[in-house]
């Protein structure tokens, strides 16, 4: 695809018409007609502030391919997962996580992941099966995985969760109030050293900071993309390091260290 292909692909699929793309960036509508036709290329200054307002990458725009890749947005189905995770947690007695999967399950229910159609319970179960296959089968941060989104996004409460207090504890502190623009930098660092001071909290959260940034490309505007990246290169190698003082947890910290740095370095060359 060209160009121009992309410029159109894109700005027909966030509904916008030429005439107001060129408004947004100071030009003529005619100067957008000619990107689109391919008869001329916008400038660098344009190209940076036409992905902004199209909310995709430069990458995204400039690069001219004679075919497009196929992406998915889930790769496993969540229905299986959930029967592998309750499989699992039968097979070797993990009594909160049974009760935390059919908890987490109905409490998502009807949510969806942002942009798309897959349901949200899609996310917890994926941190389960992550901290199993890494070899993790402890039953509270199973069970935490499961419910670490329950009370911030479901309306639940801490003493609702079917679980005992030390998997409570886990998921208050991966819990945060929202914020606001003056707040939002106090709060966040309260956040994240309360979670560091607990390696299983620690934990989790760098697991799903990597489920997360897997799916930011479809599910997250441009502007938050940058502010993830922001805040994982600030917070998340002191998570690393509360996670390696735990002598079991030392591979799984290697691995996540591995995927979250990775997946930065790809994020960044792309935007």
């Amino acid at each position: 695809m060209s160009i121009g292909t992309n410029i159109k692909a894109f700005r027909e699929e966030r509904k916008l018409t030429q005439e107001q793309v060129a408004e947004k960036l100071g030009v003529s509508f005619q100067a957008v007609s000619s990107w689109e036709r391919d008869e001329y290329k916008p400038d660098t200054e344009k190209l940076i502030r036409l992905a902004e307002l199209l909310d995709v990458s430069v990458s995204s725009i400039v690069e001219e391919r004679a075919d497009t890749f196929k992406t998915k947005q889930a790769i496993y189905n969540w229905e299986h997962m959930k029967t592998f995770v309750k499989t699992t947690a039968r097979n070797l007695k993990l009594r909160n996580t049974l009760k935390a999967v059919d908890f987490a399950v109905k409490a998502h229910e009807g949510q969806k992941r942002k942009r798309s159609n897959i349901p949200y319970i899609y996310h917890p179960l994926n941190l389960a099966c992550h901290a199993l296959s890494m070899g993790i089968s402890e039953d509270e941060i199973i069970a935490a995985c499961m419910l670490h989104d329950v009370v911030e996004d479901c309306g639940k409460t801490i003493d609702e969760l079917p679980v005992n207090d030390e998997t409570r504890e886990i998921v208050k502190l991966l819990t945060h109030e929202k914020t606001t623009p003056a707040n939002r930098d106090r709060m966040m660092k309260e956040y994240y050293d309360a979670i560091t001071e607990n390696p299983k909290a620690a934990l989790i959260k760098c697991i799903d900071r990597c489920n997360n940034m897997t799916t930011m490309a479809w599910g997250l505007s441009r502007d938050r993309i940058f502010r993830m990246i922001k805040e994982t290169e600030e917070y998340y190698p002191k998570l690393i390091e509360a996670i390696d003082t735990e002598a079991d947890y030392s591979n799984a910290a290697w691995l996540l260290k591995y995927q979250i740095e990775s997946m930065l370095d790809i994020y960044k060359r792309l935007m």
